[in-house]
C-alpha cells in the first residue's frame, strides 16, 4: 500500500531580526461647511489635537478633554494627492519593483475621505492609480509578452516559452468569446484624466535584465465572504444567480490567497484602469518578475528565479456605531458584520502589540475575520504596513474619531518584519544592454551595406549573398567550350577569398567588440561595486537616522505622557491639600467642642457627685426610719401571734375536757410544767386576759400569700419535683407553667416563682417558693431578680419525737405524750411559716 507523499517544505526566507513599526499616517479633509463646528487642530506635522465640542462638555460634564495624538505624518487641509503619494504610496511601489511586499489601507469614520484618498477625482488621482501609472512608468520596456508568464491555481507563477507564449495568444485572439470585463464593473471614463503627465513617476534602480509582468485581482469583502469581481459569470436575464463566494487557501510557503480568484495580466495603466471602478474593495497588484537568460534575449526558463512581489491596497469600510447609521433590518446587520470585521482587526492588533511588548505568545484571532485572515502575510511576514487614517473635523464625529485615533496610536507600536533583498541571479549584469548593442551595430552595418534596417535572419543572410560578385552564366551548349568553367571557378574562387576576407573582419571585428565589451564589463562591475558599497552605507546611515528618530519619537511620546501624568499629579495634589485644609479645619472645631464637652462634663459630674451624696444621706436616714418602725411592727406581729396562739391553745385544751364520754380516746392529761422551758422563756409584756368564748371557736381564714397578687407569673415547676398529696397546695391563678427556663414566657410576665424541693433534716421533703422579678436588659432580653422566699413544711403527727423520753410508763409519760400530741396539733394547724430572706 502506498503511503501519501510528504509535503515538501516551504522555502524560508532569509533570517532577519530587524522590524519596522507600522506607519501610519492622518489625513484631515476639509470641512464640507464653513458654518461646522471643529473639533480638530493640526498644531504641528506630526501632532493633532482633539478638543470636544460645546454639546459634548455640556453632555458629559467636562469628562472629555483635548488630547494630543502624534503619527508618522499629518496631512493638513491643504495637503494634495500628490504630495501624499510621494510620502505613503512612492516607497512600498519601490518596495514592489524590488520584489518586496506591502500592505496600504485607509481607515476611518465614513464621510472622511478614504475612498477619495484611495481613488480620486478627475485630474486628483488618488494613490491606486498613481502606483498603477509608477509601475508601467518603471517597467515598460522590460515587460515581457502576454502569457509568457503564467499564474497557476496555487499562488504560483510559471514560465512559458516564446512559442507557447505565441500559441496561446492567437488561441486567446481566435476565440470569439474573448474574455473582456464583466459587464457589472462599469469603466469610469474619468480614470484617464485622472493623471497629468507632468506627474509621472518613475522609480530608480529597475533591474534592466529582468523581464516584469503585472497581474491584477479585484475582491470584496462584503458580509464576512469574499466575492472575485473579475470573475466572468454568464448572466441569465430570467433567472439571474447570485454571485459565488471565494474561500482563502494557505500556499507551500504559509501566504494566504483567494482560491479560484481571477488574475488578469495587463500591460498598461490605461488598461488596468478598465479593471478597477470604485468602492470600498481590495485591489491586489501582483508582480512578477524573472531574470533573462546569458544572452539577455529570452527569459531564464527556470521557476525557482520567478520572484513574485505583491501590492495590497485597501479600502476599509466606515468603522462608526449602527447607531449612527439609522440602517434597519438587513442593512442593520451588514453594519454589525462590518464593525465586527474592524473589531477582530482591533484585537488582532492589540494581541501583536501585547505580544511584542511583552514578550506573550497569545495567539492572533486572524480566522476570525476574512480582512485579518487575508492580512496575516503581511503582519506575520515581511513587508511594509501602513495605514492611512482620515478624519472628519466636524463635531458630529468627535466620539468616533477618539476611538480611531486610539485604535491608530495603538497600531503605531506594533512592529513588522523588515523585508530583505533577493538573491540576485549569477549571470553577468548588462546582458539586455549588450544585446541591445549587439542588435544595434548589425542594424548599423547591414545599413552601411544597403541591407535591411530590421529584417530578420534571412533577409540578413540574402543582403550577405548579393554583396558577392554575380555568378557567371553556367550554361554548357558545345562540349569543346573552355570558358565557361575557368570563368565559373575564377568567380568562385574570388567569393572564397571575399568570404574569408569579411570573415577575418568579422572575427577582428567580433574580437575588439567582445574585448571592449569585456572592458565595460570590468567598469561596469567595478562601478556597481562602488555604489553596493555606498548604498550599504547610506542604508547604515539611513537605520541610523531611522533609529534615532524612532527613538526621539518614542522620548517625545514619553514626555507627553510624563507631562500629562505630572498635570494629573499636580491636580490630584491640590485636591488633597484642600481636602487636608478642610479636614484640619473640622478636626480644630471638633477639638473645641470636644473641650467644651469635656468641662461641662466635669462640671455634670461635680454636681451629680453632690446630689448623690445628698440624696443617699437623705435616704439612709430614711432607712434607718423604716427599719425601726419595721422591726416595731414586726414585734408587734409577733406578740399578737403569740397571744392567738395562746389563745388557740386554751380553746382546744377546754373543748378536750368537756368529751369525756369518748371511749376510744382516752382522756389526756393536763400538761404539766416545763420548768426548763419557762425558764428559757424571755419576760413577757402583760397582756390582757383572754376572752371567753360563749361560742365554737371559728377556724380562723388563712392568710393568702403574696403571690396570689394581680401580676403576672412564670411559675417553674421542674419536672424532677414530686407531688405531694397534701390539702394545702400553692396556687397562682394568673400563671403561665413552665418545665424549664423560657424567654418568650418571662417576656410577656413581670413576676417569676421557682418551686424547689429538697429533704430536710428531720426526713421529710422540704418544698421552697422562690419568687423574683423579671426586667429587660439593655441588649433586649431578660433578667429576673430574686427578692422573696417561702418554706412548705410537711411533718406528720404520728411520727416519734426526736426528744429524749424516759422509759417509764407513768403519768408524767403520760402528759409528755399529751404535751407530744398537743405540739404535733400545732404544728398541723401552723405549719406554713413566712420567712423573708
Amino acid at each position: 500500500k502506498g503511503k501519501t507523499p510528504r509535503r515538501p517544505a516551504p522555502r524560508k526566507p532569509l533570517s532577519n531580526n530587524q522590524k519596522d513599526p507600522v506607519g501610519v499616517y492622518c489625513r484631515v479633509r476639509p470641512l464640507s461647511l464653513e458654518d461646522q463646528e471643529c473639533c480638530i487642530e493640526v498644531i504641528s506635522s506630526t501632532t493633532i489635537q482633539l478638543h470636544p465640542p460645546d454639546g459634548i462638555k455640556a453632555n458629559r460634564n467636562g469628562e472629555y478633554k483635548e488630547t494630543q495624538y502624534s503619527f508618522k505624518k499629518v496631512f493638513g487641509l491643504k495637503t494634495s494627492q500628490m504630495e501624499l503619494f510621494e510620502d505613503v504610496a512612492k516607497p512600498l511601489v519601490d518596495d514592489l519593483i524590488h520584489c518586496k511586499n506591502g500592505l496600504l489601507f485607509t481607515y476611518g469614520v465614513t464621510g472622511s475621505g478614504k475612498t477619495y484618498t484611495m481613488t480620486g477625482s478627475p485630474g486628483q488621482g488618488g494613490l491606486l492609480p498613481r502606483s498603477l501609472d509608477m509601475i508601467f512608468n518603471s517597467i515598460g520596456p522590460y515587460q515581457a509578452k502576454r502569457y509568457v508568464f503564467k499564474t497557476d491555481d496555487k499562488n504560483g507563477m510559471e514560465i512559458q516559452s516564446q512559442v507557447d507564449a505565441l500559441l496561446e495568444r492567437q488561441k486567446r485572439e481566435s476565440q470569439q468569446n474573448l474574455k473582456t470585463p464583466s459587464s457589472k464593473q462599469r469603466m469610469d471614463p474619468e480614470f484617464a484624466d485622472m493623471i497629468h503627465p507632468e506627474e509621472a513617476c518613475k522609480a530608480e534602480g529597475v533591474d534592466e535584465d529582468s523581464s516584469y509582468s503585472v497581474f491584477v485581482s479585484y475582491i470584496e469583502i462584503y458580509n464576512n465572504y469574499i466575492y472575485d469581481l473579475l470573475e466572468e459569470a454568464p448572466y441569465d436575464p430570467i433567472k439571474p444567480k447570485p454571485p459565488q463566494s471565494k474561500i482563502l487557501r494557505e500556499d507551500q510557503n504559509h501566504n494566504m490567497y483567494v482560491a479560484g480568484c481571477t488574475e488578469l495580466e495587463v500591460k498598461s495603466t490605461e488598461e488596468a484602469f478598465e479593471v478597477f471602478w470604485r468602492g470600498e474593495l481590495v485591489f491586489i497588484i501582483k508582480l512578477a518578475q524573472a531574470p533573462l537568460d546569458a544572452d539577455g534575449d529570452n527569459v531564464l526558463q527556470d521557476k525557482n528565479q520567478v520572484n513574485v512581489s505583491q501590492l495590497c491596497l485597501v479600502d476599509l469600510a466606515g468603522s462608526e456605531r449602527t447607531s449612527r447609521t439609522r440602517a434597519e433590518g438587513s442593512r442593520l446587520r451588514e453594519a454589525g458584520n462590518i464593525n465586527q470585521s474592524l473589531m477582530t482587526l482591533r484585537t488582532c492588533i492589540e494581541v501583536l502589540r501585547e505580544n511584542q511588548m511583552c514578550g506573550t505568545n497569545k495567539m492572533v484571532p486572524y480566522r476570525d475575520s476574512k480582512v485579518t485572515h487575508l492580512f496575516k502575510n503581511y503582519f506575520d511576514g515581511e513587508g511594509k504596513v501602513r495605514m492611512i487614517v482620515c478624519v472628519n473635523p466636524k463635531g458630529d464625529d468627535y466620539e468616533e474619531t477618539m476611538l480611531v485615533m486610539r485604535f491608530a496610536e495603538m497600531t503605531q507600536e506594533v512592529e513588522v518584519a523588515r523585508p530583505v533583498d533577493r538573491p540576485i541571479c549569477g549571470f553577468t549584469a548588462g546582458r539586455r544592454q549588450r544585446n541591445q548593442a549587439f542588435k544595434e551595430e548589425l542594424t548599423r552595418r547591414l545599413e552601411e551595406r544597403g541591407g535591411p534596417v530590421n529584417g530578420d535572419h534571412l533577409s540578413v543572410i540574402r543582403t550577405l549573398l548579393q554583396s558577392f560578385p554575380p555568378l557567371p552564366p553556367s550554361d554548357l551548349t558545345d562540349a569543346s567550350d573552355d570558358q565557361t568553367l575557368p570563368k565559373l571557378i575564377e568567380v568562385l574562387e574570388n567569393r572564397h577569398r571575399i568570404r574569408q576576407m569579411i570573415s577575418e573582419q568579422y572575427n577582428k571585428a567580433a574580437n575588439v567588440l567582445k574585448s571592449m565589451l569585456q572592458e565595460t564589463d570590468g567598469n561596469l562591475i567595478a562601478k556597481e561595486n562602488f555604489i553596493q558599497e555606498q548604498r550599504g552605507k547610506i542604508g547604515e546611515k539611513d537605520r541610523l537616522i531611522v533609529t534615532h528618530k524612532t527613538e526621539i519619537d518614542r522620548l517625545e511620546k514619553k514626555c507627553k505622557t510624563l507631562e500629562y501624568k505630572i498635570d494629573i499629579l499636580q491636580k490630584t495634589t491640590n485636591l488633597y491639600e484642600e481636602d487636608k485644609r478642610s479636614l484640619q479645619h473640622e478636626l480644630e472645631s471638633r477639638e473645641q467642642k470636644l473641650h467644651r464637652e469635656q468641662s461641662d462634663k466635669r462640671r455634670m459630674e461635680a454636681r451629680m457627685q453632690g446630689m448623690v451624696s445628698d440624696t443617699k444621706l437623705k435616704w439612709e436616714k430614711e432607712c434607718e426610719r423604716r427599719v425601726a418602725a419595721k422591726q416595731l411592727e414586726m414585734q408587734n406581729k409577733l406578740w399578737v401571734k403569740d397571744e392567738k396562739l395562746k389563745q388557740l391553745k386554751a380553746i382546744v385544751t377546754e373543748s378536750k375536757a368537756e368529751r369525756p364520754d369518748r371511749p376510744d380516746r382516752p382522756e389526756r392529761p393536763e400538761k404539766p410544767e416545763r420548768p426548763a422551758r419557762e425558764k428559757d422563756r424571755a419576760p413577757q409584756r402583760s397582756v390582757s386576759p383572754a376572752p371567753v368564748p360563749t361560742a365554737p371557736p371559728v377556724r380562723p381564714r388563712h392568710r393568702r400569700s403574696r403571690s396570689a397578687g394581680g401580676d403576672r407569673w412564670v411559675d417553674h415547676k421542674p419536672a424532677s419535683n414530686l407531688e405531694l398529696d397534701t390539702v394545702m397546695q400553692p396556687n397562682i391563678p394568673n400563671s403561665i407553667k413552665v418545665s424549664g427556663p423560657s424567654e418568650k414566657a418571662l417576656s410577656k410576665c413581670d413576676k417569676y416563682l421557682l418551686t424547689h424541693q429538697e429533704i430536710a433534716s428531720d426526713g421529710e421533703i422540704e418544698t421552697k417558693l422562690i419568687k423574683g422579678e423579671v426586667f429587660k436588659t439593655r441588649g433586649g432580653g431578660q433578667a429576673v431578680q430574686f427578692t422573696d422566699i417561702e418554706t412548705l413544711k410537711q411533718e406528720s403527727p404520728t411520727a416519734p419525737s426526736r426528744k429524749r423520753r424516759s422509759s417509764g410508763n407513768g403519768p408524767a409519760q403520760q402528759e409528755e405524750r399529751n404535751e407530744g400530741n398537743w405540739t404535733d396539733v400545732e404544728t398541723r394547724v401552723c405549719s406554713l411559716t413566712h420567712r423573708t430572706r
